[in-house]
């Protein structure tokens, strides 16, 4: 009837036979063709890129992105999955500048931007395999064979659509700004992709001496980027702050804020010599550092090198006067502006120095160090301080950025500022603290996004111009065949081949080019949602359908990645959320805590991870380790543990199952369960059952996972170590009567059912439970547990009272256990009465329960458990001390002198105790006491949340004698089980070198045979398997040989 369960927890083979099985039988085209008059239920999935291997952090993102597709599509959804492969971009470029050995645009232009673009489009699948087998191993289920691909064409024409839609309302502008930009990559990168680039790093700033015309003095100001200075025409201070000028005791002269100068001079060495504020040095002159800029400046006629304010210049640090550059700042661009400052650009497109300067070819940061020495050389170098900061690098190539004037295009966001937020704040964050905060608060200082790319592998920015200086933004592949006299029918639409393609100029006739910059990648994933299904061209309907999604998922990198591009050009073209709910993944860590690198030898293969662990119990660590947005120690302990518990738990009482139902032939089909029959172990497994059910399904709906899968491991310890050990005699006994009947059932169901609850989560462990306990039985039933419908709940099992009984009859067992281990008196050695102090009685049903849990033969709940307690109560000095002081010592001596039960029953009934003392009454409250629980005498008690019970410790000799009794069946049990016996095997028991066991076991025979099959005591003799004990201080060999033909 049943396939054997071996109880090995080695998942890994089984894994692999069931992925076969979805594979040959196509489960996963099943699962959404068995839902498609369904609801739908959209799923976006970020896409990789298929030219980088997965790393353990994939794992994390795949497995929640597959689990709630699951669940929903169990929930009766249709939940459509469609994979995709995220293929422009730097990465791409650079992994072929390396396999090709060059490096930079200059090489690749001289090698040919045709083949270059044809070995892009080749790297970009360099992994895809490895991508899929991965996706297949952790078990995620995506259509992979009909992905959508961003470097096809009918997702850039749907890209051009939109990008049209933003030029044509006046959004999408060029504009000479400054930019974050990577010198190594010749290209600007959008303020959401610095944010990724933040490294740690220290170097050495500048204080230089900037001499005043006309004056033997000097302006301090300080700079963090010396390879500036040479492109210096202003110096900065605000308008409001007070500066000072000082004399010092070495002799200089200098300028500087007054709040800095005890900083910057130190205290006692210098003498102020006049007070200004800011605007009082507005347009004070001073001579240049370097005359590197002396032609560029006289060629614009524009004034250089004067004082002017600006508020955006501190006090927290430096000298209060800034140094300005206008080609290299934000704030110094505007204040070059402001002051119509000339604009001088010592560093080229390369990030090189230029000619002008003495450095000409060398990197702009590398000159920081040349600078400073020539300051120094010609005394104008105050000081060069090592400072530790944050400072942006290329997220794609590791390049130090430099903020860069140039001519780039933008969208303009901050026109939709309101809208962004608007929208933003119709989706339901997971956690809420980043939706609106981390990323709020990026959406409330939201800046313009720097589109264009000056690159060759990405979609080609779709707007041509003319020499008349018309622009024109072509918003398909039919709008530019119709204005252009060039365009093949078969256009690809990158460069270098829509570089050809001209178009004529609707002003003035003539020939209009397209610019040559390509667009940010991010625009591509943030375009998926309508790009994927080529909308507006096609699909029209299957696009409305299925936006915004209902559900996504990534790392919190991406609050500035994904999730910003999705939201901003959603909020640009509809004007809506493009997400309903998402939920926000933390980053997965080491053992420690560190971030995992291969440079550290901390990081994880997760193709091992997986071979080692099998699927389901990384994912199920993931699911259980700790809030989603939180960071994941991934660690083997932690993944072993959660293995250990859960998935070892329920494969083991589902093999529990199998091993007695095939002995028993037990057909689940031809029976039913007969609820006026059920114990009440069988009532209580089954209403909890169905509040776990409606706890599961509740937490998944709410996309609470921790909670769910709390949920399911709290339902399977309980089923295991509480309904399959209370009940074992039942499957045990011979024949079938009506209660070993519901026994079966009840376990049957429960595992079912909880298979079906926990396959989103564990899909492998839970098809393979499902296949041997269902689909053996029973062909007319779903062909896998993942077309199966989600369990609803029973309204009618769930009996709360019997819940909360049972969940008192736990804590009274558990509080008796620890009684015992007190009492230092075996589990097995059965006590005469045990007494049980609660708010209320437990019938005798849950009374017998416990009695035979705890090896207890009377159990006696009583109304003044305080009778079996001694307490020893003291002072607490820190309270009583400060109130009473002098009485002290006296409180002390009373307090021990009392009867510590008579004292204790007062502070419960009064909530106080109160003593009279030679100088009036005390009154003492529970934070004045310190109380302990004594042991001593006959009976052994403790008291947990309101519970007390007392153990009678006192055996009597026909105690001891079973005691003695249980022990030898233990021992016995254990030597089938070594000795590699089948349950239903007959043995022959042998005892050698007690006559007290002998006796013992001679006048208790009866019982003994019983309970270990055996047919047949010999005393003095072994046979067989043999091992000798201490049993209770007495030592005995004892055998056991199975018997023939039983």
């Amino acid at each position: 009837m049943y396939q054997k369960v071996s109880t090995d927890l080695s998942f890994v083979s089984r894994e692999k036979d069931v992925r076969r099985f979805w594979e040959e039988n196509h489960i996963f085209e099943k699962s959404e063709e068995h839902r498609a008059g369904g609801k739908t239920f959209t799923f976006y999935d970020g896409p990789p890129t298929a030219n980088g291997k997965p790393h353990i952090g994939h794992v994390l993102t795949r497995v929640i992105k597959d689990m709630i597709p699951r669940y929903k599509t169990m929930k009766g959804y249709y939940v459509p999955r469609k994979a995709g492969w995220d293929t422009h971009g730097l990465p791409v470029e650079l992994e072929v500048e390396k396999m090709l050995g060059i490096d930079g645009k200059d090489q690749i232009e001289a090698y040919g931007l045709e083949p270059f673009i044809e070995h892009c489009k080749e790297s970009v699948w360099k992994y895809k395999g490895m991508w899929e087998d991965f996706s297949q191993t952790v078990g995620f289920w995506a259509d992979m064979k009909h992905p959508y691909v961003t470097y096809e064409n009918t997702f850039i024409e749907s890209e051009w659509w939109s990008l049209k839609q933003i030029y044509d309302r006046g959004l999408l502008y060029k504009g000479f700004k400054i930019v974050p930009y990577c010198p190594r990559c010749g290209t600007p990168l959008s303020s959401h992709e610095v944010a990724q680039g933040y490294k740690d790093i220290k170097e050495r700033s500048a204080i230089a001496r900037f001499k005043v015309v006309g004056e033997d003095a000097y302006i301090l100001a300080w700079t963090t980027t010396p390879w500036t200075l040479p492109s210096n025409v202003a110096l900065c201070v605000h308008p409001d702050h007070d500066y000072v000028k000082v004399k010092t005791n070495d002799g200089y002269t200098y300028y500087l804020a007054a709040a800095l100068a005890d900083t910057v001079l130190g205290a006692g060495n210098y003498e102020v010599l006049e007070h200004f504020r800011g605007t009082d040095l507005e347009g004070k002159a001073y001579e240049p550092l370097f005359d590197f800029a002396g032609d560029i400046i006289a060629a614009q006629g524009k004034k250089a090198y004067y004082v002017v304010c600006d508020t955006y210049v501190t006090l927290t640090d430096g000298t209060g006067v800034v140094h300005i550059a206008p080609a290299f700042g934000e704030d110094d661009s505007k204040v070059g502006k402001k002051y119509d400052l000339p604009f001088v650009q010592l560093v080229d497109a390369k990030g090189e120095m230029t000619k002008e300067t003495k450095w000409a070819g060398m990197f702009c940061k590398d000159a920081d160090k040349p600078v400073l020495i020539d300051l120094e050389s010609r005394g104008l170098l105050f000081a060069a301080p090592v400072f530790e900061h944050s400072y942006p690098h290329c997220w794609r190539c590791g390049t130090p950025l430099i903020y860069y004037a140039r001519d780039s295009w933008f969208i303009k966001m901050t026109a939709v500022k309101d809208d962004l937020i608007r929208n933003n704040n119709t989706i339901n964050w997971i956690p809420e603290s980043i939706g609106k905060g981390r990323f709020g608060d990026w959406l409330e200082n939201v800046q313009d996004w720097g589109l264009s790319r000056n690159r060759y592998w990405g979609t080609p920015l779709p707007i041509w111009e003319c020499a008349c200086g018309k622009r024109h933004a072509i918003g398909s592949i039919a709008e530019l065949k119709e204005m252009s006299s060039n365009c093949p029918d078969d256009i690809e639409l990158h460069r270098p081949f829509i570089d050809a393609v001209t178009i004529k100029c609707p002003d003035c006739g003539g020939e209009m080019h397209r610019v040559p910059e390509v667009i940010d990648c991010w625009y591509d994933s943030g375009s998926m949602p309508f790009a994927q299904h080529h909308y507006p061209f096609e699909n029209k309907e299957l696009f409305e359908a299925q936006f915004p999604a209902d559900f996504i998922s990534e790392a919190v990198d991406q609050t500035r990645g994904w999730f910003y591009s999705l939201l901003a050009i959603s909020t640009l073209i509809f004007n809506k959320a493009p997400y309903k709910n998402v939920i926000v993944l933390g980053h997965v860590q080491d053992e420690n805590g560190q971030k995992m690198s291969k440079s550290k030898g901390n990081a994880v293969d997760p193709f091992d991870a997986l071979e080692k662990y099998g699927a389901d119990a990384i994912r199920w660590y993931f699911y259980t380790n700790s809030a989603p947005w939180l960071p994941n120690r991934f660690h083997d302990k932690a993944v072993v543990e959660g293995q250990r518990k859960f998935l070892g738990t329920l494969w083991n009482t589902y093999a529990f199952y199998v091993l007695y139902a095939e002995i028993d032939k037990f057909d689940p089909t031809k029976h039913t369960l007969d609820r006026e029959k059920l114990s009440v172990m069988d009532k209580w497994l089954l209403s909890k059952l169905n509040s776990t059910i409606k706890a599961t399904d509740k937490n998944l709906a709410a996309y609470k996972i921790p909670e769910a899968a709390k949920a399911l491991s709290d339902f399977t310890d309980e089923l295991s170590n509480w309904y399959v050990r209370r009940c074992r005699d039942r499957y045990w006994g011979s024949g079938m009567t009506a209660d070993k009947v519901n026994a079966y059932m009840t376990l049957y169901t429960a595992l079912v059912t909880l298979a079906k609850l926990a396959a989103p989560m564990i899909p492998f462990m839970t098809e393979e439970i499902y296949q041997n306990l269902v689909r053996s039985l029973d062909s007319t039933a779903p062909e896998s547990i993942h077309l199966c419908d989600y369990p609803v709940a029973d309204e009618s099992l769930i009996d709360e009272t019997l819940e909360y009984a049972m969940e008192e009859v736990l804590n009274v067992v558990i509080l008796g256990r620890a009684a015992r281990n007190a009492a230092n008196i075996k589990n097995r050695q059965p006590i005469g009465k045990m007494f049980v102090g609660a708010p209320k009685a437990l019938d005798a049903t849950f009374t017998a329960i416990i009695a035979d849990e705890l090896n207890v033969k009377e159990v006696e709940f009583t109304t003044d458990a305080g009778a079996f307690l001694s307490y020893n109560i003291k002072p607490n000095l820190k309270t009583v001390g400060p109130k009473y002081g002098k009485q002290l010592g006296e409180i002390r001596t009373l307090l021990a002198a009392a009867d510590g039960t008579a004292l204790k029953r007062e502070l419960d009934a009064a909530g106080k105790i109160t003593l009279q003392t030679a100088g009036g009454k005390v009154e003492l409250a529970p934070e004045d006491l310190l109380i302990e629980t004594v042991q001593g005498g006959r009976y052994v008690s403790l008291t947990e949340g309101g519970v007390t019970v007392a153990l009678d410790t006192a055996l009597s000799d026909a105690l001891i004698e079973e005691g003695f009794v249980r022990e030898i069946i233990s021992k016995v049990q254990t030597m089938r089980k070594e000795a590699g016996f089948d349950v239903t095997d007959h043995i022959t028991l042998y005892e050698d070198g007690s006559e007290k066991l002998r006796a013992i076991m001679d006048s208790h025979a009866a019982e003994i045979k019983a309970a270990v099959l055996c047919d047949l005591v010999i005393f003095g003799v072994v046979e067989g398997y043999a091992k000798e004990w201490d049993i209770n201080g007495e030592t005995v060999t004892l055998a056991v040989k199975k018997n023939e033909g039983k």
